[in-house]
């Protein structure tokens, strides 16, 4: 796979946004495209394309508002692909990239969120029609097919119980910013590809996958995240019965044509990589990774 540096003095914010999502796609997790895996409609190389269009744009957030930002993203890639490969990434990291440069995420994402609009919402509402994205149904408030009535956090809020995105937007990105943060810290002695597929692991068995939840139901994300519990209580990932109970989960989650695909918690592992990256709580030495890497899960 090509490789994609990243200077080591001082990467700008869309190199950060870039790395962010180019780490998270090529890390081989369960149920998701990664090099070795596509679906029948998109590949590892739709990603990657779609890193290096998005990037430079939500770079811009700041400046030109974050529904904006969001709107051109998606329409770029639409452009670009004819497709939906990263619309829950971009809602999730327009927000955290638009937050001042001086600031902590965690102390500057509040005001933010608390700063959009209703054009904010109009534009997002506008992107997601766009996007098109699976399995989405249809609400008596906030419908993404009205014209919003009020900001874009108050309609985030209104999703919280619905979707994983909508519900970091409702509580200022404490998952992201706090808890998923946590885990990549903690783990900082595992190779950066094991470090991701642990906290998409990890990010399963806290939390059933919203997008698994709109196109199968929520009994079958509830037996997702039962299955990511169970390969944490076999050991993961110290033993080699928690390593085959991986790969037997990642067979289940792509059986059926990828019906089961956790693309939500790809979207927050790529939202939370961000977050590690831009305030420097980690180091990933070994990225990017080497053409010929070699490693197996």
């Amino acid at each position: 796979m090509t490789s994609h540096t990243v200077s080591s003095s001082s990467p700008s914010l869309e190199e950060l946004l870039r790395q962010a999502c180019l780490m998270e796609v090529s890390a081989r997790k369960a149920g998701n495209v990664h090099p070795e895996a596509s679906f029948a409609d998109t590949t590892f190389q739709d990603f990657v394309a779609s890193a290096e269009l998005v990037a430079p744009i939500l770079a811009q957030a700041a400046a030109i508002g974050v529904g904006q930002a969001i709107l051109d993203a998606v329409r770029a890639t639409r452009d670009a692909l004819g497709k939906n490969t990263n619309l829950g990434m971009i809602l999730l990291l327009a927000p955290l990239a638009a937050v001042p440069p001086t600031a902590k995420l965690t102390d500057g994402i509040g005001d933010v969120l608390r700063g959009l609009t209703v054009r904010d919402a109009e534009l997002v509402y506008e992107a997601i029609r766009l996007a098109r994205p699976g399995g989405l149904g249809k609400v008596d408030r906030g419908d993404v097919h009205d014209a919003p009535q009020m900001t874009l956090l108050e309609a985030m809020t209104l999703a919280k119980d619905r979707d994983l995105i909508a519900a970091e937007y409702a509580t200022d990105f404490a998952f992201t910013t706090r808890q998923s943060a946590g885990i990549l810290v903690r783990t900082s002695h595992l190779d950066w590809e094991l470090q991701v597929i642990h906290l998409h692991l990890w990010m399963l068995s806290r939390q059933p996958d919203t997008l698994i939840t709109r196109k199968c139901g929520e009994e079958v994300a509830e037996e997702a995240q039962g299955w990511a519990q169970h390969i944490f209580a076999e050991g993961w990932p110290e033993t080699d019965g928690s390593i085959r109970l991986f790969q037997k989960f990642d067979r289940w989650l792509r059986a059926e044509g990828n019906q089961r695909n956790p693309g939500t918690t790809a979207d927050l592992v790529a939202g939370t990589l961000f977050v590690v990256l831009r305030d420097r709580l980690t180091r990933f030495e070994d990225w990017p990774p080497a053409a010929d890497r070699g490693a197996s899960v």
